[in-house]
């Protein structure tokens, strides 16, 4: 595994982007990563269903006076948010924008290589099932190394903090994947709004060859939530 990566005076982070992957269930986006289906992510969770009375139907009890039923909600839960900053298991605070994608579906990264993007199609902090996709630049001729450098050398096991304006999450990483560039399609975890509350964060990995177009290869992490979002303090 390179913990190194290599830069070239032809690489420019600004305008470049990263392709992801069609949403099965609503918005559907194009494809760069290839990576190696995860099984266990893939699972699709059934959703809640809510049950209501009918109008004019009959009551279940004899006493016509009776209340209508109510609706059950959750008890302790947040009202999910999108991340605004990352904490790195190096202790590196890194600010987080939402992105999209444009009309051929590349999703965005910010420019600048101390920033990352958050995917604004994929799952907040506070949603119980899916992907909460985030990437950024590795590096640029002009900024040197950035911040997601570190994610070549990550360790199972390491923590990942991931906040948002009232709430932050605790994550602890399970897997780091060096892949070829290549279609997601048919690894719809990396970005699926299905499956167990992840964090997926994907930066460039080397060899970096200028004539097949820059870095071959990304780096993708992967992070399991550790228990429940917890409100920020005052």
């Amino acid at each position: 595994m390179s913990t190194h990566v290599p830069r070239h005076a032809s690489r420019r982070p600004t305008g470049r982007r990263v392709a992801v992957g069609f949403l099965a269930v609503a918005t559907v986006l194009g494809a760069v990563l290839a990576l190696r289906p995860m099984a266990p992510e893939d699972r699709a969770v059934a959703s809640d269903v809510s049950a209501t009375v009918a109008p004019g139907a009959a009551p279940a009890s004899a006493a016509s006076s009776a209340a209508p039923a109510a609706i059950g909600r959750r008890t302790g839960s947040v009202a999910p948010e999108p991340p605004t900053r990352a904490v790195l298991p190096s202790g590196v605070d890194v600010p987080i924008v939402a992105v999209s994608t444009d009309d051929d579906g590349m999703l965005e990264v910010p420019g600048d290589i101390t920033t990352a993007g958050w995917w604004r199609g994929g799952s907040r902090l506070g949603d119980p099932f899916g992907s909460t996709l985030v990437s950024a630049h590795v590096d640029s001729t002009t900024q040197g190394l950035g911040p997601y450098a570190e994610l070549l050398s990550v360790r199972a096991g390491q923590r990942i903090e991931l906040q948002s304006a009232h709430l932050s999450q605790d994550y602890v990483v399970s897997s780091l994947r060096l892949l070829d560039k290549g279609p997601l399609l048919d690894h719809p975890w990396v970005y699926s709004a299905t499956g167990p509350h992840r964090l997926v964060m994907v930066t460039c990995a080397g060899p970096f060859v200028p004539a097949k177009g820059g870095y071959q290869r990304l780096a993708v992490v992967t992070a399991t939530a550790v228990g429940e979002p917890a409100r920020k303090k005052p």
